[in-house]
């Protein structure tokens, strides 16, 4: 009989140098630091000494994810897909800018709602809400299968919203997933069912110098 369980992992890439310079990244393409490889690295080797495996790996696109999809895919042997809906929200004309600046340029409104657009030309949540529900679809129309997802903490947070059901709050109120550098999360779902089990939330690879 075929399975029908999913295996999801979900996992913030390493750090990045737009990280390190308390940058707003968004879609800005800053690159992996040499701690953020190293993260990367030390996680392969666990994921190899545990022997996990995955069927597929799917990534943004962007230099900090890919890197580190890159890093993964290569320990544990398995090809890697880039698909530019995972990319990070589109934060709009602060990308790249330092918090400081960009708080000057463009100070942020009293009321912040899910409509809001990011950078006065970026995504608005619910519009990042919205792809990353389309990627749970794409992730669902496929057969069950160990998926490795290499991504970023805003879209990793609108995929659980989707799972979770939960509801888009103003003012970043409500609830909030802390994926550090390589933080991973995994969780299932059984198709038979309909239900959604987390299994694991580990953030020990943000602690690595």
């Amino acid at each position: 009989m075929e399975s029908e369980l999913y295996f999801l992992t979900l996992l913030r890439h390493g750090e990045s140098v737009g990280n390190l310079e308390d940058r707003f990244q968004g879609q800005a393409d800053f690159p992996l630091t040499e701690r953020g490889l190293r993260q990367a690295q030390a996680l392969a080797q666990r994921w190899q000494r545990e022997g996990r495996t995955f069927d597929r790996c799917i990534s943004s696109p962007l230099q900090r994810a890919r890197q580190t999809a890159e890093i993964l895919c290569a320990a544990l042997k398995i090809s890697l897909e880039l698909d530019n809906d995972w990319m990070e929200l589109n934060n709009g004309l602060i990308a790249g800018m330092r918090s400081e600046e960009a708080n000057r340029a463009f100070p942020p409104p009293a009321l912040h709602t899910p409509y809001t657009r990011y950078g006065q030309i970026g995504e608005s949540l619910l519009e990042v809400y919205l792809r990353a529900g389309r990627n749970l679809q794409k992730l669902l129309d496929a057969p069950p299968q160990r998926v490795l997802i290499v991504a970023h903490a805003g879209i990793l947070n609108m995929f659980l919203f989707n799972v979770l059901h939960l509801p888009l709050q103003p003012n970043y109120q409500g609830a909030r997933f802390k994926f550090g550098n390589t933080g991973f999360l995994d969780l299932t779902y059984d198709r038979s069912r309909h239900a959604w089990r987390i299994w694991n939330f580990d953030n020990t690879g943000d602690m690595l110098q």
